[in-house]
Parts: structure tokens; C-alpha cells; sequence
């Protein structure tokens, strides 16, 4: 009887919460004078960095939403949102989630862990959810810092959407709000890459690189001519899909298929970390990460994630190859000039016209005819159409377009110079960008041309 309640008080007294072992495992990330200059760098740099770009002559326009800085302070935070997406985020999961595991092997500290957690399993947990609260962390001060910058520096303006439509400046901050959401998701499947990497690899710096590694070459092949299910199959893909958000009706098929692919790598990540976790000899001090056996536990199931995932987006999703046709080209650019067209006539003071009566539509080629006009390219070429009510004639305007692979592509104005010859035109108060005179546009890559008639 005695021995009984010895045991069963030793057992109670040993075992430590997951809460109180995510307090400690915060504590410990906190305490690192890295992870308090990123949190530092984090909170403070974006206001700066947006607050100094909107205030120079030159905008960065080879940026989504560069071109508009100094119109609107929602420009800001999705300039920052599109450099966070390539370098950034993937830099921070890799020094966060990247190094939660590998930096007791290095210290040679598991053992006394052990001894004061004696659970593997809450060991883990508790390291994920400390890595994952200082991402968010991290996350929330590049969007809501960058915010503040561009709010603060140029005002709360309406934001020209990636269609040319307008957005009111509470609809902006709310798609703002959402974009910065969404990112989430890819972040989320980078930390998982990260864990996985940590726990594999041990005190190598593999592990630590394993997260900056990943996104570079998943970003390459989204500048690759792939076929649009490899494209969405991908969860870096997630990282330049929010782009839809700021299109009227809103492209949310890539958006709503790139968060769960990268929800699925996530999940599937972080659990063959913990696989591998569990199944480690903490005994070995010699440890210096799991080799072969990482690599048919871990690279394996998510190699074989890809190709699933692109054989169900091929079948689910109707378009095929690139997802780029010239009937959504036309009908992008159609819609995106109708638009602006709208915007410069109230800059230049002229009776308002709506799009129903603009009746704009575009002529789109490639290579000069020569080929066929699909897919992504520098060589597209559109004619822009459009009748005023009471004209005679019809209007027309000559765009250049550089369409990426992943659909974004860049108008760049090539006369009449009445229309979009000049970077400026000449209003009652002003000199003003002219807004056809280069525009930003989006194809969706997996939409189809509406029914003819």
C-alpha cells in the first residue's frame, strides 16, 4: 500500500504540462538575442522601409502594387507582403522553426530535458508551439509595421486594385488584412519543412537551411513554363495567389486550392517530424541527425504528397498547360483599361462614362502572330477598343504586355500618346500619373472563357 502511493506521487510529481513546457520553450526562443532582433527588426524596419520608398521621386513599379505608393498608404504593406513572401518569411521560419530542435543537439542539453519533461511527446509539442507563437509574432509585425508606415506617410486613400477597379479605403484595409491571412498558410508548410529539417538533421546547419533552401526552389519553379496542377500543387504557390483579392470578382479558385495544398504540407510535415522524433535513441550522444532514415521518412512521403496532389488538381481544375489563353488575356486587359480609362477621365475632368458604355475589348497576339497565343511570354501584344457615347469613332490603344507563368503580367503603353503615351497627364490641379499609361494585370490560370453568345 505504501509503495503504491510512493509511485503514484513519484509519477505526479514528474510530469510537467504541455503548458507550462510551451512557457518555458518561449522563454527559451525569447531569451535569444536573434530571435529579439528579428522581433525588433520585424516591428520597426517595414515602417521605415515603406514610409522612405513613398516619400523618394522613384517607386519600385517592377513591384506589385509599387507604382501605386504614392496614391495610397495600402500600397505599402503589399509591396512589403510581396518581398516577405520570396525572402523573408522563408529566412525567419528557417531560423525559428529551423533550430528549435537542433539547438539542444548542439548544447548537448537533451538529456537534462528529458530528465525534466520525461515525455518525448509533450517535448515536442510544447517546441512546435513556441516556434509557431514567435512566427506569428514575427508575421504580425512585418503586416501591421508596414501598415502604419504607408498610413502614416502617404494617408488613407482608395487603392486601384490589380484590375484597375477602385477600392474604397476600408475595403482595402480589409483585403489588406486577408492577403497578410493568407500568406499564413504557405508560412505555416515552411515551418513544417523546418521542424522536419531540425529533428532530422540534428546539430547540422542542413536543418537550419533546410526552410531557405525549400521556398527559392519553389519560387524557381513558379517562374518555370510548368503546367498550371504542377503550379498550384506547390505550397510556395500560396505566396503570390493572394493576388486575386485585389481583383473584381475576386480569383479565389488558385487562392482557396494554394492554402490547402500548403495546409496539407504543414500537416504532413510537422507529423514526419514527429515520427522521427519519437523514434530517436536519446541515449546516443554521438547523434548527428537520423540520415537514410530521414530520407525514406520524410523526402519520400512528401515526394509522393506532390504527385498526388497534381493528379488530383489535373483532374479536378479545367485548365490545362500553362492556364494562359488568349480569350483571358483579352478579356483581363478589356476589363483592367475600361477601368482606368474611368479613373484618368475623372483625373482630367471629363463627363463621367461607365464601363457598360466604355464597351471596351481587346485584340491580343503573340510573337507577332507567329505563334500561337498562349501561355507566358515578353511578346504579347493587344489592341484596346472602346466607344464613347455620342463619338462616331472608335477609340483604340496599343499595349506591350509581359505576361509571367504564374499569370501576372505588365502592360506597358505604346500610344496613342494621348492615351498612354506619357507617364503623366495634366489636370485641373496638376500633373498626375496616368494610370493607363502602364498598369498591372492578373489572369486566372484556372478559369475558362465564359460561353460564347
Amino acid at each position: 500500500m505504501t509503495a503504491t502511493t510512493v509511485e503514484d506521487r513519484t509519477s505526479v510529481v514528474g510530469r510537467v504540462s504541455v503548458s507550462r513546457g510551451y512557457r518555458f520553450e518561449l522563454v527559451k526562443l525569447v531569451s535569444q538575442w536573434r530571435i529579439r532582433f528579428l522581433v525588433l527588426a520585424c516591428w520597426v524596419a517595414p515602417a521605415l522601409f515603406v514610409a522612405a520608398v513613398s516619400q523618394q521621386s522613384t517607386l519600385p513599379t517592377d513591384t506589385l502594387f509599387g507604382r501605386w505608393m504614392h496614391a495610397t498608404g495600402w500600397a505599402g504593406p503589399l509591396v512589403t507582403l510581396g518581398f516577405a513572401g520570396t525572402w523573408a518569411l522563408p529566412l525567419l521560419t528557417s531560423v525559428v522553426a529551423g533550430d528549435v530542435f537542433a539547438s539542444e543537439d548542439r548544447l548537448g542539453t537533451w538529456r537534462h530535458l528529458l530528465v525534466a519533461v520525461r515525455s518525448p511527446r509533450r517535448i515536442f509539442v510544447a517546441k512546435s508551439l513556441a516556434s509557431l507563437t514567435v512566427i506569428l509574432l514575427l508575421v504580425a509585425g512585418l503586416a501591421g509595421s508596414s501598415t502604419v508606415g504607408g498610413v502614416l506617410a502617404v494617408g488613407d486613400q482608395p487603392l486601384v486594385g490589380l484590375d484597375g477597379h477602385l477600392l474604397a479605403p476600408s475595403d482595402a484595409a480589409g483585403k489588406v488584412f486577408l492577403a497578410w491571412a493568407c500568406v499564413l498558410a504557405p508560412t505555416l508548410a515552411l515551418a513544417g519543412i523546418g521542424l522536419l529539417g531540425s529533428v532530422a538533421f540534428g546539430r547540422s546547419p542542413m536543418g537550419l537551411l533546410l526552410p531557405a533552401l525549400v521556398a527559392p526552389a519553389m519560387q524557381l519553379a513558379q517562374m518555370l513554363p510548368l503546367p498550371v496542377s504542377v503550379r498550384l500543387a506547390l505550397p510556395g504557390y500560396a505566396f503570390l495567389a493572394w493576388n486575386g483579392l485585389f481583383t473584381s470578382p475576386a480569383q479565389l479558385g488558385p487562392l482557396l486550392i494554394g492554402i490547402v495544398v500548403s495546409l496539407v504540407w504543414a500537416v504532413l510535415a510537422t507529423a514526419l517530424a514527429y515520427r522521427l522524433f519519437l523514434r530517436r535513441d536519446f541515449t546516443d550522444l554521438s547523434y548527428d541527425g537520423s540520415g537514410r532514415r530521414a530520407l525514406t521518412t520524410a523526402l519520400l512521403p512528401l515526394t509522393a504528397l506532390v504527385a498526388l496532389t497534381v493528379t488530383v488538381i489535373a483532374v479536378a481544375t479545367p485548365s490545362v498547360g500553362s492556364g494562359i489563353q488568349q480569350e483571358k488575356v483579352q478579356r483581363s486587359v478589356a476589363t483592367s483599361f475600361a477601368h482606368l480609362y474611368r479613373l484618368q477621365t475623372e483625373q482630367l475632368g471629363r463627363p463621367a462614362v461607365t464601363e457598360a458604355q466604355l464597351k471596351a475589348s481587346a485584340a491580343c497576339d503573340k510573337g507577332a502572330g507567329q505563334i500561337a497565343a498562349e501561355g507566358p511570354g515578353n511578346d504579347w501584344r493587344c489592341v484596346v477598343s472602346w466607344h464613347l457615347p455620342g463619338a462616331t469613332v472608335t477609340g483604340s490603344a496599343i499595349y506591350q504586355l509581359d505576361v509571367a507563368a504564374d499569370g501576372r503580367y505588365v502592360a506597358d503603353g505604346d500610344g496613342p500618346k494621348e492615351v498612354n503615351g506619357y507617364f503623366l497627364v495634366r489636370t485641373p490641379i496638376g500633373d498626375a500619373p496616368n494610370p493607363l499609361w502602364q498598369f498591372d494585370g492578373n489572369v486566372e490560370l484556372i478559369t475558362t472563357p465564359p460561353p460564347k453568345g
